[in-house]
């Protein structure tokens, strides 16, 4: 075994603890834009677990209700314009 296939061997290690590094950097830069860095630990979870809940809502009310606005906001302006939609019930 070359020196060389060794080396192709052990890169995606590599590249695992790189981008094991870089999400705890991210972790990291949370916690400390957050302020999270100074609370207690129990305070930490109650933090962590309301804004997660805050952004799952988020992104659930962004599912639910954005194709709609852009189903509607199609239909106004193919109107507008003259087009004939097809998009119809």
């Amino acid at each position: 075994m070359s020196h060389d296939s060794f080396l192709q061997l052990k890169e995606p290690a590599m590249d695992f603890r790189r981008v094991k590094d870089y999400f705890s950097w991210l972790y990291y830069q949370y916690q400390i834009i957050s302020c999270c860095a100074v609370l207690e630990p129990w305070e930490q979870s109650m933090f962590n677990t309301i804004l997660l809940t805050i952004f799952a809502m988020v992104v659930y009310t962004a599912y639910v209700f954005i194709p709609i606005h852009v189903r509607l906001a199609w239909e106004f302006f193919s109107k507008m314009c003259g087009y004939h939609s097809t998009l119809s019930n």
